[in-house]
């Protein structure tokens, strides 16, 4: 069991990332991992992705049950997707394992700046929203899902994060449907790449229950803020978006720079 600072910084920092995906959408919970390091103090950053997984896979599934209710769920699309992905994320697991510590981190900053990069383009929002898996549209579906799927599963497993900004381009390009279904459908491959990556690292030990439980807790309240605070601020929601993405460029940069002075011993 964390410490009371521990326990209040984890909640915290759940909060924020759950306020962060409320505001604007997929892509807060690349936060989550250096949140876990650098603000709580996980020693370990195995453990920070491993906890960091499991709160990414929980909070995923709440806001899917939105979404479903919705109608944004191509069910049989995201069933295919989250298979091919979650066999992806087992083997990126197993590998970032074998990867020291600090390159890995040094690695996960490195992508927070491309995951910037791309945030700051804005997405189309046209598709098409009757696009269905059939016997009929399979042969020409099926292909796509399952190699876009194993690609993003690997990457998310390999950085333990949930892969939203991947995964819904990557549905988008694969079936051309809408963004607005596309979010939804992504929310199950997001919590079925987390379960998987979680496992793995829970397998190896390498996750804090009750960091990951306060850290779920407070994505939820975080979440339900910014969702309200979203439609407030529903005509800055572009600004809001340029913002958060120049955040994480920021923070990538920091913890690239952390991670080659520990390289070099320079730290």
């Amino acid at each position: 069991m964390p410490d009371l600072a521990a326990g209040l910084l984890a909640t915290g920092s759940g909060g924020l990332v759950g306020l962060v995906l409320g505001l604007v959408g997929g892509g807060g919970s690349i936060l989550a991992v250096p949140l876990l390091v650098y603000v709580v103090g996980v020693a370990s950053p195995y453990i920070a992705i491993g906890t960091s997984a499991a709160a990414v896979s929980a909070s995923a599934l709440g806001n899917l049950m939105t979404h479903w209710r919705l109608g944004n769920v191509k069910w049989r699309c995201a069933v295919v997707f989250a298979t091919a992905g979650v066999v992806g994320a087992f083997a990126g697991a197993a590998v970032a394992k074998a990867i020291d510590g600090d390159k890995l981190l040094a690695l996960f900053g490195v992508v927070m700046i491309v995951v910037g990069a791309i945030m700051l383009r804005r997405r189309g929002t046209g598709g098409n929203p009757d696009v269905r898996l059939t016997t009929e549209t399979a042969r020409e579906l099926l292909p796509l899902l399952v190699g876009i799927g194993f690609g993003v599963g690997l990457f998310s497993g390999f950085f333990g994060i949930g892969g939203g900004f991947l995964i819904v381009p990557g549905l988008m390009l694969a079936t051309g449907m809408p963004l607005s279904h596309a979010i939804g459908t992504s929310l199950v491959a997001v919590a079925a790449f987390g379960a998987a990556t979680a496992v793995s690292y829970a397998i190896s030990g390498l996750i804090d229950g009750w960091l990951a439980g306060l850290f779920i807790l407070g994505g939820l309240v975080g979440g339900f803020l910014g969702t309200g605070l979203s439609k407030a601020l529903a005509t800055r929601k572009q600004i809001l978006g340029t913002v958060f993405a120049s955040l994480v460029i920021v923070v990538g940069i920091y913890i690239v720079t952390r991670g080659v002075l520990a390289l070099t011993g320079t730290a």
